[in-house]
């Protein structure tokens, strides 16, 4: 997995429901790279920290892959990097495969993979089309945040080196299904509430479904 494209969004007034409000979702590729704080990257923008940021959504990744698929939805979007929230654009990024808990080397940083992205409206004032929420969420390829277990600095260039692969199966995109499907898979919820690399908050709210 190579990064492509470093990201970073400035803060955008944008209305909502007849409303003002701000979002950091509007990021470009920046020619420096990024530094990764424990809990955000630097100068980057979080408009709402109680659903964006903090200990287990510090740096949010998205597949270069998945661009094809999308441009081909939205062709008319004035397109580059970023156009998903993206703070790292990946390539080789496969949420099929990448195991929530894996640790990984990046750049100078040492992360850990720890949840999918949930889509919410600003996702769809990207789009100019709040369709894609639920296109966003059917499609299954949702990016990665990551937790900073050493904060440190990514380039474009740099790779994803595996240090740890985590002893649990569940993978990112099994994970993010479980989030959405009216029917969980009572196998799925045990792995996800005893993998500590998910929120305690996610696991709780699964708790129910055991």
């Amino acid at each position: 997995m190579k990064v492509i494209s470093t990201n970073i969004g400035k803060s955008t007034k944008i209305e909502w429901n007849g409303e003002e409000t701000t979002t950091g979702i509007f990021k470009y590729p920046v020619d420096e790279p990024i530094y990764l704080n424990k809990e955000d990257v630097s100068h980057d923008t979080i408009a709402d920290r109680r659903v964006h940021g903090g200990i287990f959504k510090a740096c949010y990744l998205f597949s270069a892959d998945q661009y094809p698929y999308w441009k081909v939805k939205y062709p008319d979007l004035e397109w580059d990097w970023g156009m998903f929230g993206e703070n790292l654009t990946v390539e080789g990024l496969d949420e099929s495969k990448i195991r929530i808990g894996n640790v990984y080397q990046l750049g100078t940083a040492l992360v850990q993979v720890t949840q999918p992205r949930e889509p919410c409206f600003k996702l769809g004032i990207r789009f100019n089309d709040q369709n894609i929420l639920k296109e966003f969420i059917d499609h299954e390829f949702p990016g990665t945040y990551i937790r900073i277990l050493r904060e440190g600095s990514v380039s474009v260039g740099d790779t994803l080196e595996l240090v740890d692969e985590s002893k649990s199966s569940l993978t990112t995109q099994q994970f993010y299904n479980l989030l959405f499907s009216k029917e969980k898979n009572s196998e799925l919820i045990q792995m996800a509430i005893e993998n500590d690399a998910l929120p305690s908050s996610k696991r709780e709210k699964l708790k129910k479904w055991a």
